[in-house]
């Protein structure tokens, strides 16, 4: 039996899109506004949908919201996306961009820390001349 990657790759694609726009619209006070949804995964028969959020803040907080706000999320999904079944919406967390800001930080530093040392050991070498 054949199975329709694209389509299916597809779907995702465009919930993902959807989730993304309907995410940054909302006006609960506990979403943070730097919240990105991440992935999307869409199963076969479009029941169920895994969420991936990364957010930049109080991330406890804006799952909270996401989660209390799963109904109004999926009645402007189906309403922006023409499928034959709207999925149940499942958000996972995804620590990703977070993690990529503190590993930026700690290049930062690591550069910072290795100019100061040549900084110091030039001076050290017209001190002894």
């Amino acid at each position: 039996m054949r199975t329709n990657q694209h389509g299916q790759s597809r779907v995702s694609h465009d919930v993902q899109r959807s989730l993304s726009r309907i995410i940054s619209e909302l006006k609960d006070p506990r979403i943070s506004l730097i919240t990105s949804v991440t992935r999307c995964e869409v199963t076969k028969d479009l029941r169920e949908c895994k969420c991936y959020v990364s957010v930049l803040g109080d991330d406890t907080a804006t799952m909270e919201g996401l989660n209390n706000a799963k109904g109004f999320i999926r009645k402007q999904l189906a309403s922006s996306l023409n499928l034959r079944y709207t999925p149940e919406i499942r958000f996972i967390r995804d620590p990703s961009i977070a993690y990529g800001i503190e590993m930026s930080r700690k290049i930062d530093e690591a550069i910072a820390e290795d100019q100061r040392r040549r900084d110091e050991s030039a001076s050290e070498e017209d001190d002894g001349e």
